[in-house]
């Protein structure tokens, strides 16, 4: 089910951008709180901490290509992807509440356990949200440039969520006690997260229902997303790409609190970085359009990438001169940054109506579990990988309110990882993007003109 070539109207582009609200907040704070809760709060050990982390996103990895099966399925059976997506984003609230509410005075091991369960559960509201609004452009728009400009100010929006939740989320955190304080910016979070999210459920596409349509298993899921990747060269190609960079960006956002502590000696830092890092990505959105029109969204997303690299290997020099001179390097990555998230996934709306035309019938909701699988795991991975770093260079867990000395093999392997580790994995994830082929010609065809 895809939408006729006319074009899209400004109340749809605004609608489905404000679901990123959700999504972004969602994506920014357990990525940039969750660890340094437990390492430093709740004196879970970082390895475990890891454990915990990367639990919850394998949890997320197998259940994805089953919603995106599911969501297919009741876009057949109902017509639409709604229900599903609400279902989502007014679970997703609560469970993210109860993952920062662990009581005063539990042992980190018992802390760990209901950081776990809790972050699972929200994880899996998350992601009955997130896989049919990842699958909605490709039935929102046949068209090329159109789909990149619903992406492009879907990244905007993007953001802009990252920076509020990012520099807001940390000044909540400070409201009274550490406890209470995580307890205030999740709640606070999760009202917001949830109402951004109920938004973009109102421009699901509405078709005729087949209530004898099939329902989707377990098993066809994962059997639907496995011939997908096998038949899709051009979907292969992005999906690895985009998952590499998403370990880089994962290192680097579970990294900056500690950045802004450690390196830094900040805790005002935080708030700095986030800005440094997201203003420009708000500003150079309309840029990416540009671009994506001029040279195609494939050649804008390798430039995009290569600046980013670029800007990020030269925060390496803070493991000797660590200062405010950072905050333009990460300005410079935040204006690439918003191109290597608007322009692959303007791309992968392309790829799912390119692999409808050449294989059969749509399946953009397998499509979208794959992808968010792909993306879930590249994130966690990269928190796992900040917490590996961690435990080899000797970093010192605590509780709140104990003060502690971090040995300088810590402080430095802090700084590597948000600067030449995330430079490198980007740089490779390039030559995985040289197997995507398709152009404007694949997806504009002579019939939708």
């Amino acid at each position: 089910m895809t939408s006729s070539p006319m074009a899209l109207r400004s109340g749809v582009i605004t609608r489905y951008a404000i679901g990123s609200i959700g999504t972004g907040g969602f994506a920014t704070l357990p990525g940039l709180v969750l660890v340094f809760y437990l390492t430093d709060t709740l004196g879970v050990a970082a390895w475990a901490a890891g454990i915990v982390v990367t639990v919850a996103k394998i949890w997320d990895v197998l259940i994805d290509p089953v919603i995106g099966g599911i969501s297919d399925t009741s876009l057949h059976r109902t017509g639409s992807r709604h229900r599903l997506m609400t279902i989502g984003a007014l679970a997703l609230p609560v469970f993210f509440l109860a993952t920062f509410a662990v009581p005063a005075g539990i042992g980190p091991a018992a802390a760990a356990v209901w950081v776990g369960l809790a972050f699972v559960l929200a994880s899996t509201a998350f992601s009955l949200f997130q896989v049919p609004y990842i699958a909605l452009p490709a039935e929102l728009s046949a068209r090329y440039d159109q789909r990149t400009r619903l992406l492009t100010a879907r990244v905007a929006v993007l953001s802009l969520a990252i920076l509020l939740f990012g520099a807001g989320g940390p000044m909540l955190r400070a409201i009274g006690d550490p406890y209470t304080g995580y307890v205030v910016m999740a709640l606070v979070a999760g009202v917001v997260i949830a109402a951004g999210m109920l938004v973009a459920t109102t421009i699901a596409p509405r078709g005729a229902a087949n209530p004898s349509a099939p329902r989707s298993s377990w098993t066809s899921g994962y059997r639907d997303g496995i011939a997908a990747l096998r038949r899709s060269a051009p979907f292969r190609a992005l999906l690895i790409t985009f998952g590499l960079q998403a370990v880089a960006t994962g290192i680097m956002l579970a990294g900056a609190n500690y950045v802004a502590v450690w390196v830094m000696r900040s805790d005002d830092a935080l708030t700095f970085l986030f800005v440094a890092l997201i203003a420009p990505a708000i500003v150079c959105s309309p840029l990416w359009n540009t671009v994506a029109r001029r040279i195609g969204k494939e050649r804008g997303f390798v430039v995009a990438s290569v600046l980013f690299a670029v800007a990020t290997a030269s925060l390496t020099a803070a493991v000797w001169t660590p200062g405010s001179w950072m905050y333009v390097s990460v300005a410079v990555a935040g204006a690439a940054y918003a191109g290597m998230q608007a322009l692959p996934m303007a791309m992968l709306p392309d790829v799912i109506s390119h692999d409808a035309r050449t294989s059969g019938p749509a399946n953009a909701g397998i499509f979208g579990g794959v992808w968010t699988a792909g993306e879930t795991t590249g994130m966690a991975v990269g928190a796992a990988a900040l917490t590996l770093i961690l435990t080899v260079t000797g970093y010192v867990q605590t509780v709140a309110g104990t003060t502690v000395t971090q040995p300088a093999s810590a402080v430095a392997g802090i700084a590597f990882g948000f600067s030449l580790v995330p430079a490198l994995l980007t740089l490779v994830s390039l030559i995985f993007l040289a197997g995507y082929r398709l152009r404007r010609a694949d997806i504009d065809q002579p019939e939708d003109a």
